[in-house]
């Protein structure tokens, strides 16, 4: 058994090939990634089987820099950690392979990590957790408002019921000619325009703690091509930040009624869309007015898209936990968090 608490983490559930080497849950010694943007721009989105090809390219490249860059070696190690879910299944399934490969062979134990629970333990690198809590996770494919009463116990308490917010923003960002992924350029041109159109805000004042961004989507890009027919040019900043307003205010209005709902010591924000600095300043605006005795740790900029050091975070919670993989471990595309009982 290796003196220092270090895992060997891996994440490859999208179009990321990510390892990296984590002490004690919450000191980054290797972060590798290796980014597969350029790749899939041309397709305006990720395309599964060039992602999961990539990754099979990468991974022992990845492997290697991170063991060197944290100055480690195998038998250094306490674990191997690794994304089984949620997300493209043969993506996963490369990930999966290399972490049992390694483990196997070095006699090391497997941990089984939840994509989203890794997007949650980013924060973890800005501070302690101190439960209970609750975590508004915009990543991807998912919109989540996920409560905490206690460490390693995940409930959904909301979710989005059709686009979630970071798919709409690539969906808009489509419709404005910007190149995949669109959201920092959005988040870009919504600090230089107004909200001059006033997208509906759906589901905002509903009773539920769910989200919907399938209308908006469609309302914004229903105003774009009804414009482009009459030959009217519509400022591109009004309409990135009428876009953002939107999605901000319902994000802010329902994570401030989970808080209402369910006192809690912490609130977390983490996922891709939790980068836009708009989410941010209002999140930040709110706790202050609404929930003050309630901190707030956001997960670090560099840390909100998809990588290992993550995933690491969460396989030390999990370890701890003896939540630990037989060597038939399989990818879980669909992977969730349980849904809370009403």
């Amino acid at each position: 058994m290796a003196e220092r608490n270090l895992i060997l983490a891996f994440e490859t559930s999208c179009d990321e090939t990510s390892v990296a080497v984590i002490e004690d849950g919450t000191k980054i010694l290797s972060n590798i990634v290796a980014t597969q943007i350029d790749s899939h721009q041309r397709f305006g989105g990720v395309v599964p089987e060039v992602a999961s090809r990539h990754h099979i390219e990468w991974i022992t490249r990845c492997i290697d820099q991170a063991l060197t860059e944290a100055g480690v070696d195998y038998p250094d190690l306490m674990a191997v950690a690794v994304t089984y879910g949620p997300g493209l299944v043969g993506s996963l399934l490369v990930g999966v392979t290399a972490a049992k490969v390694v483990a196997w062979a070095h006699h090391l134990p497997l941990i089984p990590v939840n994509h989203m629970a890794g997007h949650l333990y980013a924060a973890r690198f800005v501070g302690e957790f101190k439960y209970p809590q609750m975590a508004l996770l915009v990543s991807g494919g998912h919109t989540e408002l996920v409560y905490m009463p206690k460490e390693h116990e995940y409930e959904i308490v909301g979710e989005t019921r059709d686009d979630a917010a970071g798919e709409a923003y690539d969906k808009i960002g489509r419709v404005l000619g910007v190149n995949y992924p669109a959201g920092k350029t959005i988040d870009e041109w919504a600090a230089k325009g107004q909200d001059t159109f006033h997208f509906p805000r759906a589901m905002e004042k509903e009773d539920n703690l769910d989200f919907s961004f399938s209308g908006l989507k469609s309302a914004f890009i229903n105003t774009v091509h009804n414009a482009d027919q009459r030959g009217e040019e519509l400022n591109k900043y009004d309409l990135a930040a009428s876009f953002q307003q939107s999605v901000v205010d319902v994000l802010a209005e329902k994570t401030m009624r989970a808080l209402d709902q369910y006192p809690v010591k912490q609130l977390i924000l983490a996922g891709g869309v939790a980068a836009n600095h708009g989410l941010r300043d209002r999140l930040d605006h709110d706790m202050a007015k609404y929930h003050s005795n309630v901190t707030m740790l956001q997960a670090p900029l560099k840390l909100c898209g998809d990588n290992a050091a993550m995933i690491g975070a969460a396989a030390a919670v999990d370890y701890r936990h003896g939540d630990w993989a037989a060597w038939d471990l399989n990818a879980v595309p669909g992977l969730m968090f349980d849904r809370a009982k009403e």
